[in-house]
């Protein structure tokens, strides 16, 4: 909690950023103790919304035109590293194709198809103002439930902190499991040098 506090409308915005973008963070994290702070008189309401819903659909429009601007190869290519699998890009293509520009809209309120909506829109190569008026819609009132959710647990500070006490081991899990993810092959490749190595300096000794 001290934490957004200390973030600011700034960095609200900037975390929302990234949550709106291709990097699975839940906006939950940031979203709900901010409207609860905002109960409390920390945070001005209406600020937050704005700060809010304006970095999500930023995240979101940047997905949207780095697929749009390079097309599938850039996304095949690079994807890996923001945990997007075949799999999961398969089954967003397929929700996007049976529902079709109004996809964007439900996808940008569902858990595990919000961060990645964004790319079948940019390589279909959705109308830019159809996309922003969908993607702005549908993440402002995902952005709202999860701000006024915390605005009206505002005077239940003890289920908010026990709330809070497991999502911080959330965030710890997914800060080691993205940080050995980036540097599983790194890692690897030491491994691999520190094991010759040892060998070489056994064989050297027999």
């Amino acid at each position: 909690m001290l934490l957004i506090k200390n973030l600011g409308y700034v960095g609200i915005f900037i975390t929302s950023v990234i949550e709106g973008t291709l990097i699975p963070i839940p906006n939950e994290i940031t979203m709900i103790p901010a409207g609860y702070l905002a109960a409390q008189d920390v945070f001005s309401l209406p600020l937050i919304l704005i700060s809010g819903i304006s970095g999500n659909f930023c995240g979101a429009f940047i997905s949207y035109y780095v697929s749009y601007r390079y097309g599938a190869k850039f996304i095949e290519k690079y994807g890996r590293y923001f945990f997007i699998s075949e799999n999961a890009m398969s089954k967003v293509e397929k929700f996007f194709r049976e529902y079709g520009r109004v996809s964007v809209f439900i996808g940008r309120i569902m858990p595990g198809v919000k961060h990645f909506i964004s790319i079948p829109a940019g390589l279909s190569r959705m109308p830019i103002g159809v996309f922003c008026l969908y993607s702005g819609v549908g993440g402002g009132i995902w952005v709202t439930t999860l701000v006024l959710i915390g605005y009206l647990m505002g005077d239940n500070a003890t289920l908010i902190a026990k709330y809070f006490g497991y999502l911080n081991y959330v965030i710890i899990f997914m800060t080691v499991g993205v940080a050995f993810y980036i540097l599983r092959k790194p890692l690897r490749g030491a491994l691999v040098i520190v094991k010759e190595k040892i060998s070489t300096t056994l064989k050297r000794k027999l």
